[in-house]
């Protein structure tokens, strides 16, 4: 790495102003949350907030069964605390589905879940793009970016305010979801989003990313495929994961070193390459604590490129 390059004042500043856009925050709500007497997710924002945290996550992805008036009471206290909300959508979603039911659901759940992040003031929707079958990816795809286009339509009142769909990299080697299947989903439309989830892609390539090289990779391909604004400021899911043969297991925390991936590479390459995604910790159990450690390392790569502790 180019150290002359991180000792420029000019290189210095635009840094210091790209890693305050890095958001970072939980997907869901730690065990510490309900071990410290909160009860009601209405409660997040603050204490995120108070955590030093900027992003919540909030999951439905057993189904929309909240009401309109409860998450407009989050999206308010995430307004007022400067956290940037998104949703994850149900799991049911599958664009490569073969029957018209099952299509048709699909459009519903990603309309209801546009409707859902509208009420929590959310700007994106991250879902799973569906199993691929046991036959040809490529007739799979098609049948997902026709679906895609198709939900994207009925969902255009969404769209026209701003929120964003945000189809994710997927850890299972049956589902879609390779970096080059979202990338490819996300080329539809300059309104979609990728949500690129580090610890799938290393489950998915057998733990594929260990090296800055391997990061780089991933980013790299993001740049060559989408805008830059969508090639900055993409969506991500972070955790270490446990993974088998066939790939995802389940994510683990942050303290559990013998899985990977690491964050430091990336965190250095997040300042490197001025890049401003929102960061979303899916650790188990401990989601908020290790998107704060994830948060520490981001200022401390700074700190080291700067010169002095923040």
């Amino acid at each position: 790495m180019n150290q002359n390059l991180f000792r420029s004042n000019d290189f210095q500043r635009s840094v210091f102003l790209i890693m305050n856009k890095i958001k970072f925050g939980p997907a869901g709500n730690s065990e510490s949350f309900y071990e410290q007497g909160h009860r009601n997710s209405v409660e997040m924002p603050k204490w995120l907030h108070d955590m030093g945290l900027e992003a919540y996550e909030y999951s439905v992805t057993r189904g929309i069964r909240l009401k309109e008036s409860t998450a407009g009471e989050i999206g308010e206290q995430a307004a007022k605390w400067g956290i940037a909300m998104s949703l994850h959508a149900p799991y049911y979603i599958n664009l490569a589905s073969r029957e018209e039911e099952g299509r048709k659901k699909t459009v519903r759940y990603l309309y209801r879940s546009m409707e859902a992040a509208d009420w929590f003031g959310a700007k994106r929707v991250v879902f799973h793009p569906g199993s691929a079958g046991k036959g040809d990816r490529e007739p799979a795809m098609k049948d997902a970016k026709k679906l895609l286009l198709r939900a994207m339509e009925e969902c255009s009142e969404f769209i026209a305010k701003g929120i964003h769909l945000c189809p994710e990299t997927m850890g299972k080697k049956n589902q879609l979801g390779s970096l080059e299947e979202i990338l490819d989903l996300c080329q539809l439309d300059e309104s979609l989003i990728p949500t690129v989830d580090f610890g799938h892609l290393h489950a998915r390539s057998q733990g594929g990313i260990r090296t800055s090289k391997d990061y780089e990779n991933i980013l790299d391909s993001i740049s060559g495929a989408l805008d830059d604004r969508r090639g900055r400021a993409f969506h991500v899911h972070f955790s270490r994961i446990e993974y088998t043969a066939a790939g995802e297991k389940r994510h683990r925390t942050y303290q559990e070193t013998e899985y990977g991936p690491d964050f430091e590479p990336l965190a250095e390459l997040l300042l490197q390459k001025n890049l401003e995604p929102v960061i979303i910790c899916e650790s188990r159990k401990t989601m908020a604590e290790d998107a704060v450690r994830l948060q520490k390392i981001l200022q401390e790569k700074f700190s080291l490129f700067n010169g002095a502790r923040l």
